[in-house]
């Protein structure tokens, strides 16, 4: 999973460790308890990796560059260094290919807003492997008040 930053809360990330998954995070502008955020990185079992404002790593054999700002991603795209650049802070979900300055293109990720802030709710299901991506809208809960109490309680 890759996370790519306005993780305002870290106790969210309690609901997605227990999944065993690898969670790979930046910071955004809005940093949230970044003392917490730390400490769960910093816990081996939750396999948490949190970058700061950028990150890179190599996840299917693909070279990641994961960073919340559009246009720190954009510029990152053009070296060609990486093959997957992601980034947050549009709010709205983007799947974009950049001609980057090695003659080759460049995928350019932004998921959008899972917590459906001034935009519906998304994020990107992708396939490293095919290389495909895909926008997926976050479904609605079959109950929205039994989704808040859950949601208020952390049950």
């Amino acid at each position: 999973m890759i996370h790519c930053g306005d993780l305002i809360a870290p106790s969210t990330l309690h609901a997605i460790i227990p999944l065993g998954l690898p969670v790979h995070l930046v910071h955004g502008n809005n940093q949230g308890d970044l003392f917490h955020l730390s400490k769960l990185a910093h816990k081996p079992e939750n396999r948490v990796h949190y970058y700061g404002q950028d990150g890179v790593f190599v996840l299917g054999g693909r070279r990641i560059f994961i960073v919340h700002y559009p246009h720190y991603a954009k510029a990152m795209a053009l070296t060609g260094d990486y093959e997957l650049i992601c980034n947050g802070h549009e709010h709205r979900a983007v799947i974009e290919r950049i001609k980057n300055i090695k003659g080759d293109e460049t995928l350019r990720v932004d998921p959008g807003t899972v917590g459906g802030v001034s935009a519906p709710a998304t994020y990107v299901l992708g396939d490293l492997e095919k290389w495909e991506f895909v926008i997926r809208a976050v479904p609605e809960p079959a109950n929205v008040d039994t989704a808040r109490r859950r949601a208020a309680t952390g049950r």
